[in-house]
């Protein structure tokens, strides 16, 4: 018990908002000593003792300061009794009957909540901001966990939608702040931002992230520059700003964001290189219409196996294998919300497809849409039973017509001569033909 207060100490007296908010991790390899230190009766006794006259509570922590500091340890305190004890530790006609994460959940709810009145009563000062950081994080994790566990006992599973609500809280305690810049909590904003970020992603409301957004840019006038923040909160934030982009399909705002993110990732870093690249791939593919390297999957083998053979259908235009590579895939890309992406790469396919028509036959301008009819139905070779798929003369003028409408292709259609005549000068734009 005593190497906790005495190391509490210490920190606070360094002002050491790091190392205080990692002593305040609740699943800590040494946390069981200090977890059975005490119990429920004489915990706060002990606690405002061990606490009581500190001398860096006179250095820029009020007495409400204090106050808070015992609040919190005491709250902590529960949270690992909780986590240690589990049943053993619960008092009788306590949370009815919550399961084990359940009763953690609301341990670390009661423990945010006063690291939260520490900031906003007690003149906590921004350096111990990494508090609120490592108690916000704890309380996303438990309630992820308590969830779990109420769905396994047939209960509705509601402690991370409550999560998101302390979240937001914390998100505007930070972002309200009026104190000088120097001294604000402004500069805890986007890692709270982004922990709300990461809660909706999980519950599927993406939408809520807008809200969180909106109000960023209603204050960017009292807000450091993003470029002023720890490089770890840009990166995150950049990442999911891309990734909301991309599902809302402006492909050109989500691979802007997404390349900056992955230009600021740290070298090492390569699963998050792999997160961002999951989206800034498709993402390049719908602006550029251009395909990852051979280099680049080498670099990154989860990658290859997502992306390879679908990106190999759509270099060749082969239609049949870019149906059977996406099914293939379905599951992964329906779970990363790439899938729809994807599948505009038909289109991609579609045209290459037509690119070697145009090669093929010399590169001549005038083209009979016969010529496309049996590319396309050796295309689609195999789909049913393995034999070769004939495709009507219509359907083929149709998606003529759509790739020259969306600017795949550069030439037009004459129906009366059932020619289509390209460009002479890029028939296939990007593609250098």
């Amino acid at each position: 018990m005593s190497l906790f207060y005495s190391t509490f100490r210490g920190y606070l007296t360094s002002q050491d908002g790091r190392a205080l908010g990692a002593l305040l991790n609740p699943t800590r390899s040494d946390v069981s000593s200090f977890a059975y230190s005490s119990n429920h009766v004489s915990i706060r006794s002990t606690v405002s003792k061990e606490l009581g006259g500190i001398s860096s509570f006179r250095n820029g922590i009020t007495d409400k300061g204090q106050k808070a500091w015992v609040d919190t340890v005491v709250a902590y305190w529960e949270v690992v009794y909780e986590l240690e004890r589990g049943d053993t530790g619960r008092q009788i006609g306590d949370e009815g009957d919550m399961g084990y994460w359940g009763r953690a959940y609301n341990k670390q709810s009661n423990l945010t909540t006063s690291i939260s009145r520490g900031f906003a009563n007690g003149g906590w000062p921004n350096w111990l901001l990494p508090v609120l950081y490592v108690s916000c994080r704890y309380l996303r994790n438990f309630a992820i966990l308590a969830d779990e566990e109420d769905k396994k006992d047939g209960k509705k599973a509601e402690k991370l939608e409550d999560a998101a609500r302390y979240l937001n809280k914390m998100f505007t305690l930070c972002l309200s702040d009026r104190a000088p810049l120097e001294e604000s909590r402004k500069w805890g904003t986007y890692y709270i931002v982004n922990l709300l970020f990461k809660t909706y992603f999980k519950l599927n409301a993406i939408t809520l992230c807008k809200n969180v957004m909106r109000a960023l840019t209603a204050t960017t006038t009292d807000m450091p520059p993003l470029n002023a923040f720890p490089k770890s909160h840009v990166v995150t934030f950049k990442y999911y700003v891309g990734v909301i982009n991309f599902l809302e399909e402006d492909y050109v705002a989500a691979e802007e964001n997404l390349l900056e993110a992955l230009q600021s990732c740290q070298t090492g870093s390569s699963k998050n290189q792999e997160l961002i690249l999951t989206y800034l791939i498709p993402a390049h593919l719908m602006t550029t219409h251009q395909l990852p390297t051979a280099t680049l999957f080498r670099n990154y083998p989860r990658l290859q196996h997502l992306f390879q053979t679908i990106c190999n259908t759509i270099k060749t235009g082969n239609l049949q294998a870019f149906d059977k590579a996406l099914e293939a895939h379905e599951d992964d890309y329906v779970r990363r919300r790439i899938y729809l992406t994807l599948e505009r790469g038909r289109d991609i396919a579609l045209r290459n497809l037509f690119r070697r028509v145009f090669i093929i036959g010399g590169k001549k301008t005038r083209i009979p849409v016969e010529e496309f009819r049996r590319a396309m139905g050796f295309a689609t070779a195999g789909k049913d039973g393995g034999t070769r798929k004939e495709v009507e003369p219509e359907e083929v003028e149709c998606l003529l017509a759509g790739m020259i409408y969306k600017g795949l292709m550069k030439g037009y259609i004459s129906r009366e001569k059932s020619m289509v005549v390209l460009s002479n000068k890029e028939a296939f734009p990007g593609t250098g033909v």
